[in-house]
């Protein structure tokens, strides 16, 4: 590598080449990986926690529906009549005996109506319990009471004080066939709705913690488990059912302190890294108790490091591999530069006819830059020729300019002549003809181009008029309407008389009877509308449709043709404020409207 530094000054293209490379490739590519690894790990991080904090909800959401499924257990007991019935009965001392036998054989009919329930007990406000235990099989001793700490009084005591479900947290139920079982309870006092206020007795369903595992996810490693913790801060569900009942924390309001308190327990118990675990924590109001969840990101956390290493490992093979083309490269390419440097500076000296060789072994963007030299030569030898060209005729047409200076004024001396003469003979009304075209064509030559005011524009189509009805012999009669309003408005000379003449020479043409043509100028709105009206032969409902969609058929009409150039001609000086349209009708009429801006005086 050290060799490779030193075949190349850094002031050299070469070395402006690798360091632009070190610059604008490997170190920002570094920063890339850099950022893009911290991003990527606050991504994974903000996922996995809205992953666990959508399980914890959904987790919340099915204890809730479950818990509710076991209350109508619950319901079933304290709101059944003969439930009722029997239990008053057992206070009043009539044949308890066989009324507690009726009774348990009432409460093992309700028995399977649930997975995990394992006793169902009712506890008389007399003092007598009744019940019956899937897991001791035995009408004399339950398999939870004596493991709760609350004697069967204490126990009446607290659930018959309101007509709410009271839960008894997950307590050691002892061992049956084998198997350790841990029970959770639900009670509530039994109602007389004949006496809604009647102590009677309370009923309570025991159902196994297995159902809260269930709920919270069975996990087969410590990478994510969740755990339930009660308002006394015992543990009353987990899957390390040694840890069931033991004090987790003391209870706080605060969630903030319940977590920490959550993560001390479980590094004391070591079921959680050092700092690769995430907690989320939520309280289920119905159920009165914490669901913990916990997830370890240690192994994602591995594998963005080996992600990492291998993207380190692939940029460093690549930078060496791109040193090593960049030097081996930049021989030719210096080559192909200096060639290239050299014909352009025989081109500098004023030789145009230099073409630059195009090597098939150059670089191809040296060969574009070859190319595309010669091209350039190419279009300035033929610019320049062209430029030579474009002086001859821009000379030409001066030329010929001064010559059409003189031509109109010949034109008008002639005219004059020619009007006198007819004077001389008293024919006036070629005097008057002559004049009028005289006029006609000085206004069309002056500067034709130019805008002028309408009420101008009316006067010299007035003199047009009276040469074509001249020239016609009256055979038709015209009708010119200007609105006051718009008599100072300018427009552009000769603008809409094409379309007059159109109506005169093919409107009329061949078409008997009466000729008339009006022509109505007035404002609307914010434009200038102009109407050419004639009850001429009209024209076909498909060429109009051509004629409004600017679309004119390739032909020696020469009524197309001057309708294709003045509306060209309006667009040119209005553009898209102006319009023309057409309407017709074969043997009745044509009608062209033209809207073009306001232009005031």
């Amino acid at each position: 590598m050290k060799k490779i530094f030193s075949m190349f000054s850094w002031s050299s293209l070469k070395g402006k080449i690798l360091t632009a490379f070190v610059v604008t490739a490997v170190i920002p590519s570094f920063i890339l990986i850099f950022f893009s690894y911290i991003n990527t790990s606050r991504i994974v991080r903000d996922n996995v926690e809205e992953l666990m904090q959508a399980n914890i909800q959904q987790t919340k959401s099915s204890l809730d529906v479950w818990v509710d499924s076991y209350e109508d257990i619950l319901f079933q007991v304290y709101m059944n009549d003969d439930i009722v019935d029997m239990v008053d009965d057992i206070n009043q001392g009539e044949d308890i005996t066989a009324t507690k036998a009726r009774l348990r054989s009432t409460l093992r009919g309700m028995f399977y109506a649930k997975e995990h329930i394992k006793c169902i007990t009712v506890i008389t406000e007399s003092g007598e319990v009744v019940f019956y235990d899937l897991l001791t099989g035995s009408s004399t001793r339950t398999s939870w009471m004596g493991s709760i700490g609350m004697s069967p009084d204490e126990i009446y005591e607290n659930f018959s004080l309101d007509n709410f479900t009271h839960i008894i947290p997950t307590r050691r139920a002892g061992v049956f066939a084998a198997d350790v079982y841990y029970l959770f309870h639900l009670g509530h006092r039994i109602i007389d709705y004949q006496n809604v206020n009647k102590q009677i007795g309370v009923v309570i369903v025991s159902v196994d913690e297995a159902m809260l595992r269930e709920i919270c996810g069975k996990s087969d490693d410590r990478t994510h488990f969740t755990f339930m913790v009660d308002t006394q801060g015992n543990m009353i569900s987990c899957y390390e059912e040694e840890l069931l009942g033991t004090k987790v924390m003391e209870w706080s309001d605060d969630i903030e302190k319940r977590k920490q308190s959550h993560w001390k327990f479980l590094k004391e118990n070591n079921l959680i890294g050092v700092n690769s675990e995430t907690i989320e924590i939520v309280y289920d109001e119905e159920f009165g108790a914490d669901i913990v969840n916990v997830s370890s990101q240690q192994e994602l956390i591995k594998r963005l490091n080996a992600q990492q290493r291998i993207l380190l490992f692939v940029l460093g093979v690549t930078v060496f591999i791109l040193l090593i083309l960049i030097v081996t490269m930049t021989r030719n390419l210096m080559s192909s530069i200096n060639r290239l440097v050299r014909t352009m500076k025989i081109a500098e000296e004023g030789k145009l006819s230099v073409r630059a060789v195009v090597d098939r072994n150059t670089p191809t963007e040296i060969r574009i830059i070859e190319t595309q030299f010669n091209h350039m030569m190419d279009e300035l030898e033929s610019s320049i020729k062209k430029e030579k060209e474009a002086y001859e005729r821009q000379r030409n047409a001066e030329i010929a300019a001064l010559e059409a200076q003189i031509n109109p004024h010949f034109l008008y001396n002639t005219l004059d002549t020619i009007n006198w003469m007819a004077i001389d003979r008293d024919e006036f009304e070629i005097s008057n003809s002559i004049t009028s075209l005289a006029a006609i064509l000085r206004y069309g030559i002056d500067d034709s181009n130019a805008e002028v005011k309408i009420g101008r524009e009316i006067e010299w189509l007035k003199q047009y008029l009276f040469l074509q009805q001249t020239r016609l012999k009256n055979a038709f009669e015209c009708e010119i309407n200007v609105s006051p309003e718009v008599v100072d408005w300018r427009i552009h000379k000769l603008l809409f008389q094409p379309f007059v003449e159109n109506a005169i020479f093919h409107g009329f043409k061949s078409k008997k009877g009466v000729h008339l043509l009006k022509i109505n100028i007035e404002p609307r709105q914010d434009r200038l509308m102009i109407q050419i009206w004639d009850n001429g032969k009209g024209m076909s409902e498909e060429l109009v449709k051509m004629i409004n969609s600017r679309i004119y058929p390739a032909s020696e009409d020469k009524n197309c043709i001057g309708m294709e150039n003045a509306i060209t001609r309006i667009q040119m000086y209005y553009g898209e404020m102006a319009s023309v349209y057409v309407e017709s009708s074969i043997e009745e009429y044509t009608s062209v409207w033209i809207y073009i801006p306001r232009v005031p005086v």
